[in-house]
């Protein structure tokens, strides 16, 4: 798998792309280094791009063990994040039903998915219709 993120500061927002199969292992792996990036801020909204897996780790118990971390490293100041999962395909949708339903009960995310780029951008409060539209340097 291929996971990749890119702080965009002009929007408050972190871009986070899925590649392959996606793992929770990676995942915690890279959320650890967005959470210790200078660009890194509680609260920023996430935009996390589902649209190139092919398949997905399905460990819900174990999902639900890495939100619990992510929302504790998250909560430093109590802030809370909007976090958008696009999912255009019935695998990156089923992922992210899952994704969702693992954050439930953990007040710092609030979670939204979308199933086009303009919609995604939209629920963000971003303006464009497509992420190329964003001002990324490495995603």
């Amino acid at each position: 798998m291929s996971l990749t993120y890119t702080i965009i500061p002009e929007y408050g927002l972190v871009y986070v792309r899925y590649v392959g199969t996606a793992r929770l292992a990676e995942t915690m792996e890279v959320f650890g280094r967005y959470a210790q990036d200078p660009a890194y801020r509680p609260g920023q909204k996430q935009l996390v791009d589902l649209s190139g897996i092919t398949d997905y780790e399905r460990d819900f118990l174990e999902m639900v063990k890495l939100q619990a971390r992510k929302a504790e490293a998250m909560s430093t100041n109590g802030a809370q994040s909007l976090a958008v999962y696009h999912a255009p395909t019935p695998v990156s949708l089923e992922m992210a039903r899952l994704v969702a339903r693992s954050w439930e009960g953990l007040e710092k995310v609030v979670v939204r998915v979308a199933q086009s780029e303009d919609q995604a951008l939209e629920m963000l409060g971003v303006p464009g219709a497509r992420f190329a539209d964003l001002p990324m340097k490495d995603a």
